[in-house]
C-alpha cells in the first residue's frame, strides 16, 4: 500500500474530473439557492444559457479556480483515505464485509471535510454571485418600469483570496468551516454509500490479465455508484448550500442552523424544495467519479513517483 501513490492519483483525478464538470456544478449551485418568487433560472440548461449571455462563456467556470486548488487534496484524502481504511479493517486477509466496507467510506468522508468545507464556502459564493446580481437587476427593472426608483446594492466580485482574507479577518478560522456540520452530515452518508457500492459494482464483470477491472467497468461502477449516492444525500446538499451562501437575494430567508434552515424551507417552499438541483448534482456527480476512478485505478501516481530520483542509502 502507497499512501504517496494513492494521495497523487486522487488529486489528479480531481483535477480532470472538476474540470470536466464544474458548468453543471454552478447550475446545481444557482437552482439550489433560489426561492420561490425569485426564480431566475428553470432549469439547467436556461441557467448554463443566461449565464453565458450575461457574464460571458468563463462566466460558467465562474469560482472553478478555487475548486480546481483545492478539490486535488479533497480527493486525494478522500480517495486515499478509504483505500487506506479498507486496507486496515482487511488486514486478516479476509475479503471486507459490508460494513467494514461503510466503515471505511464514512471514515474517508469524515477526513475529506477538513478540505471539502472551506473549499466549498468559497466556491458557493462565488459561483452564487452572478445570480444575486441577475436578481436585482431584474428587480431594477421590475420597479424602475413602474416609475418608482430602488437604490440596488452592487455585489462586489471577489476572488477567492480576497474572500479567505475577509472571512479570516472577520470570524477568524471559524468562517471559513460555517456549515461543518451540514458537510459532515452531507459526505460522511454519501462515502458510506458510495465506496461500498462502487466496489461490489467494479468486481462485476471480465477482468483483466492481472485481475483489475478493465477501464470502462471502472468508470460506469463509478458513475452510476456516484449518481445513487448524490441524489440519496441531495436534501442535505441542499441545506448545506444555503447555509454556507453569504449574500442573500431579496426576500431570502437567513438560517441559524440545520434545524431552523429545514423548517424554514418546509414552511416557505414544501418537501419538493430538498430535491433541488438533484439531476442537476446527479450529472456532475456521475461522470466526476467516473473519471476519477479511472483516473485513479489507472495508477498515475505510481508513474509520477517512478520518475523521481531514487535515494541511495
Amino acid at each position: 500500500f502507497s499512501l504517496s501513490a494513492k494521495l497523487i492519483n486522487g488529486g489528479i483525478a480531481g483535477l480532470i474530473g472538476v474540470t470536466c464538470v464544474f458548468p453543471i456544478d454552478l447550475a446545481k449551485t444557482r437552482l439550489q439557492n433560489q426561492r420561490n418568487g425569485s426564480r431566475i433560472y428553470t432549469s439547467m440548461s436556461d441557467c448554463l444559457l443566461k449565464t453565458i449571455r450575461s457574464e460571458g462563456l468563463f462566466g460558467i467556470y465562474r469560482g472553478a479556480a478555487v475548486n480546481l486548488t483545492l478539490v486535488t487534496p479533497e480527493k486525494a484524502i478522500k480517495l486515499a483515505a478509504n483505500d487506506f481504511f479498507r486496507h486496515q479493517l482487511s488486514k486478516d486477509g479476509q475479503t471486507l464485509t459490508l460494513v467494514r466496507e461503510m466503515l471505511a467510506g464514512g471514515g474517508a468522508g469524515t477526513c475529506q471535510v477538513i478540505v471539502t468545507t472551506p473549499m466549498e464556502m468559497l466556491k458557493i459564493q462565488m459561483q452564487d454571485a452572478g445570480r444575486i446580481e441577475a436578481q436585482r437587476k431584474l428587480i431594477g427593472q421590475r420597479c424602475g418600469g413602474g416609475g418608482v426608483k430602488v437604490s440596488l446594492v452592487q455585489v462586489k466580485s471577489l476572488t477567492a483570496l480576497q474572500l479567505s482574507r475577509d472571512l479570516l479577518k472577520d470570524k477568524g478560522i471559524a468562517g471559513l468551516y460555517k456549515g461543518l456540520g451540514a458537510t459532515l452530515l452531507r459526505d460522511v452518508p454519501f462515502s458510506i454509500i458510495y465506496f461500498p457500492l462502487f466496489a461490489n459494482l467494479n468486481s462485476l464483470g471480465s477482468r483483466n490479465a492481472d485481475g483489475s477491472a478493465p477501464f470502462y467497468i471502472s468508470f460506469l461502477s463509478g458513475c452510476l455508484a456516484g449518481c445513487t449516492a448524490a441524489v440519496a444525500v441531495n436534501p442535505v446538499d441542499v441545506i448545506k448550500t444555503r447555509l454556507q451562501s453569504m449574500t442573500r437575494g431579496s426576500q431570502e430567508d437567513m438560517y441559524s442552523g440545520v434545524k431552523d434552515c429545514i423548517s424554514k424551507i418546509l414552511r416557505s417552499e414544501g418537501p419538493a424544495a430538498f430535491l433541488k438541483g438533484a439531476y442537476c448534482r446527479a450529472l456532475v456527480i456521475a461522470p466526476l467519479f467516473g473519471i476519477a476512478q479511472v483516473v485513479y485505478f489507472l495508477g498515475a501516481g505510481e508513474f509520477v513517483l517512478s520518475l523521481l530520483p531514487v535515494q541511495k542509502h
